[in-house]
């Protein structure tokens, strides 16, 4: 049987009716629809959106990006098992999604974005926003989807939609494949009817099974374990994806093998633990960069090895250290040449805790272990309690927000000062509470991934922790977030410019330049030579405690701008009076709520021997960058190539 239907209500029928089981439980796969009608999509997938509401609710977003973000960060807080679908008109609005595209596939979280394409036919060619390719007529731009989708089709047929949407549902639920899924729709194709069998449109549930590894692998993997006199655990984000945080905790408590976490593994285990020994690599903790450093067995748990969980492979300095590489995905088992477990990160643990049966590591690490957590604990403490002043430290505002955030609170950031920090900082209580995006580390997330969690989990009190810069690039998801009526707190931190790359310009030897907020004095053709001829270029003084000649920050007010938009506005001053509005704006209900709190962009977090590779010019006159290119060889001789013994 069958029953004729356009493209566009084929289709929001056919993802209202998906549904996923892991475990035993099932829920309902997409939430609903984040949508920006244009003449691409309004006809078609806008008419079918609002026929079948009722079974595929429709969020008005203002930003395309911010949409994929959205649903980004819902899908991260529900561990992968849910999210919601995007579409948009064609031409600005298709591309806008590119970057949203991105972070999804880098992150490998799924979202499946529906953007419009120009007429199949071609009869009306071209059209309005259309690009076109003199030597390909087939390109439009959501080719530009292709190399940041981990499954990509144009659907130029009303007859393809059945098989792409059964492809693309293969791909959103598999947790090695997941990432963007783009289904290009031409806009006169959407609108097109055709029979539409009725098992397409039946409720369907993908079952999620979780792998076990190689049998194998786990006894190789156990005896590596066994032989090795220092083990350290590295855990990802597929330990929390996987819900294996009570499977970790029990193998560390068996073994005493310590844990150091990743970006997006943070929160695997609870920084109260006496083995947990906080962030690793680049913006690591001194704790676990120091047993990163000595490790002779490192086993990462569900971790893509980035090269800020490396110190650009500069980590893990033992002569002979070996991995052991536990992970969904076969490509992230294979990397730095270790023993690849292939396999849910649940089922390996727990596994290896049946293989490891009575094993602990040495006394002398162990202790080793534990003291380096405990004095890493009170170095936060320290850091979080600075009383600095008279503008308060980024550290200062980080310990203010996880105490807000008590035991079940998500802080979620993206870009900038703040992620290196939060890494280092956060006090960990729940694997849920810490969502920093950092694979794609992307400006403008942060206050799109808080309306995203937030929808995912409504219980939770959700806080949004965003500097200037990232805030100037999507603030127009906070109308959403009022229309939608989603009860976030932002924390918006003004340090008048772009502190991080002004930290890592110095760093390099260039002074912060191109890193200020600042008015130009003169005009944009004004020689640099003359004496304020140029103020966005304004440099900061050689021992980096501030500006090398005053200059007079730009008269722009973004608590003004966040109250313009509809959002609850608070201005804080001082760190006690950013703990009143936090506790205020937690019992407040309603929409959004900004507190606005100045830093001091010159005060930050240590480096804990961590180590970034970032080149440094190998030609200059400027002596700071002469020097600054010593240092970085000197630091480049630490990296290695990790290539295991066959």
């Amino acid at each position: 049987m069958s029953e004729r239907l356009t493209v566009g209500q084929a289709l929001v029928r056919f993802l209202a009716a998906q549904e996923v089981e892991r475990d035993g439980e099932r829920q309902r796969f997409f939430a609903g629809c984040f949508g920006i009608f244009g003449h691409g999509n309004v006809a078609g997938l806008g008419q079918a959106l609002k026929q079948h509401e009722d079974l595929l609710p429709y969020v008005q977003g203002r930003n395309e990006q911010g949409m994929v973000h959205m649903a980004a960060g819902y899908a991260r807080q529900r561990n992968r098992l849910a999210t919601w679908a995007c579409t948009t008109s064609i031409g600005p609005g298709a591309t806008n999604m590119v970057t949203g595209a991105a972070l999804a596939t880098v992150n490998r979280l799924p979202v499946l974005l529906l953007p419009s394409d120009t007429f199949a036919s071609r009869r009306p060619h071209p059209v309005l926003q259309q690009l076109e390719v003199p030597h390909d007529a087939t390109v439009s731009v959501n080719d530009a989807f292709r190399p940041v989708s981990r499954f990509f089709d144009r659907i130029e047929r009303p007859e393809q939609l059945v098989p792409a949407a059964l492809e693309a549902m293969r791909v959103l639920t598999d947790p090695a494949e997941t990432g963007a899924v783009t289904l290009a729709l031409p806009e006169d194709v959407q609108a097109e009817a055709l029979e539409v069998p009725d098992s397409f449109l039946a409720p369907r549930v993908w079952t999620i099974w979780r792998r076990p590894p190689a049998s194998g692998a786990l006894a190789r993997a156990a005896e590596l374990i066994r032989h090795a006199q220092r083990p350290l655990i590295v855990a990802g984000g597929g330990v929390i994806y996987a819900e294996a945080t009570e499977a970790l905790r029990a193998l560390v408590d068996a073994t005493v093998i310590p844990v150091a976490e990743t970006q997006a593994g943070r929160g695997s285990l609870r920084s109260d633990h006496p083995l947990a020994l906080g962030a690793v690599g680049s913006t690591g903790t001194e704790a676990a960069n120091r047993l990163a450093r000595d490790a002779d067995l490192v086993i990462g748990i569900g971790t893509r090895w980035s090269d800020f969980t490396t110190a650009s492979k500069s980590a893990f300095q033992d002569p002979g250290v070996r991995f052991v590489n536990m992970n969904v995905s076969e490509f992230d088992a294979a990397k730095l040449s270790g023993l690849a477990l292939a396999c849910d990160a649940r089922v390996g643990l727990e596994g290896l805790g049946d293989q490891l049966t009575g094993h602990r590591v040495a006394d002398d690490w162990e202790k080793r272990a534990r003291d380096e957590a405990t004095a890493w604990a009170g170095e936060v403490e320290r850091l979080v309690n600075a009383g600095h002043g008279p503008l308060p430290s980024q550290a200062e505002v980080i310990g203010a927000i996880n105490a807000a955030a008590g035991e079940s609170g998500v802080v979620v950031c993206a870009a900038g000062s703040a992620p290196g920090d939060l890494h280092k900082l956060w006090r960990a209580r729940d694997p849920k509470g810490y969502h920093v995006e950092y694979g794609y580390s992307c400006m403008g997330y942060e206050i799109p991934g808080a309306t995203g969690v937030k929808l995912a989990a409504p219980e939770r009190d959700v806080f949004a922790m965003v500097g200037d810069g990232s805030y100037l690039m999507l603030p127009g998801v906070l109308v959403t977030a009022v229309s939608e009526n989603v009860h976030i707190v932002v924390v918006l931190v003004d340090n008048h410019g772009y502190a991080s790359i002004g930290a890592l310009s110095r760093s390099v030897g260039s002074a912060g330049f191109g890193t200020h907020y600042r008015r130009r004095e003169e005009g944009i053709g004004a020689h640099p030579a003359e004496p304020g001829a140029s103020a966005h270029q304004l440099l900061d003084s050689p021992d980096g405690d501030g500006p090398a000649q005053p200059a007079e920050a730009l008269p722009v007010d973004l608590a003004a701008n966040a109250e313009s938009l509809g959002a609850t506005v608070v201005r804080a001053h001082t760190i006690d009076e950013l703990r009143e509005a936090l506790e205020g704006a937690k019992a407040a209900g309603g929409g959004p709520v900004v507190i606005h709190i100045e830093t001091d962009r010159y005060v930050g977090v240590p480096s804990y021997e961590g180590w970034w590779d970032v080149p440094v010019a190998e030609v200059s006159d400027d002596p700071a960058v002469q020097e600054a290119r010593r240092e970085y060889e000197k630091a480049r001789a630490a990296q290695r190539q990790y290539v295991d013994t066959p």
